[in-house]
């Protein structure tokens, strides 16, 4: 890869970033192919801060303006995290959209922290263009915790409710 080409990708990689801060995403993955062996992927996410993951047959030394952003997520993954998602009794979103913790405006939730649940019984519905999807409890259990908030926007992936 040349100078300009490298210079044309950081120009690239940037404009991903605003676009991603601008339309308020999370995540944003392009592949751009230059020829036969030689690609530039590109995977820009943030939580909290812009993370920019770069994977390409590129020269052996990467420049250090785009190697830092990475090593801040790595580094904070390494660390023992209480995130949600990671509890083995997490319930996550099977779907992008918008929670409802009741089945109709004013009707009372379907669970609550300490509610005993069976198997199949429906926790909460997330509404995705416009159809509204019951999403049953994988597991008997009690709900410990409910991670989310009625009419929340949720993305795939998502840990709703913790469920042991």
């Amino acid at each position: 890869m040349t100078n300009e080409t490298h210079d044309a990708d950081v120009a690239f990689i940037k404009a991903l970033a605003e676009l991603l801060r601008k339309n308020d995403l999370t995540e944003l993955e392009v592949k751009r192919d230059y020829g036969k062996d030689d690609s530039l992927n590109v995977r820009v996410a943030r939580k909290g801060e812009t993370a920019v993951q770069i994977a390409a047959p590129a020269p052996a030394a990467a420049p250090a303006a785009l190697a830092a952003p990475t090593a801040a997520p790595t580094a904070a993954a390494a660390a023992p995290s209480d995130d949600p998602a990671d509890h083995p009794g997490a319930v996550t979103s099977p779907m992008v959209g918008t929670v409802y913790l009741q089945p109709e405006p004013g009707a009372p939730s379907f669970v609550s922290v300490g509610s005993q649940v069976s198997e199949g019984d429906t926790l909460l519905i997330v509404e995705a263009m416009k159809t509204m999807n019951h999403i049953p409890a994988p597991r008997s259990g009690t709900v410990k915790r409910i991670l989310i908030e009625d009419k929340a926007a949720v993305e795939y992936g998502a840990p709703l409710m913790i469920i042991e």
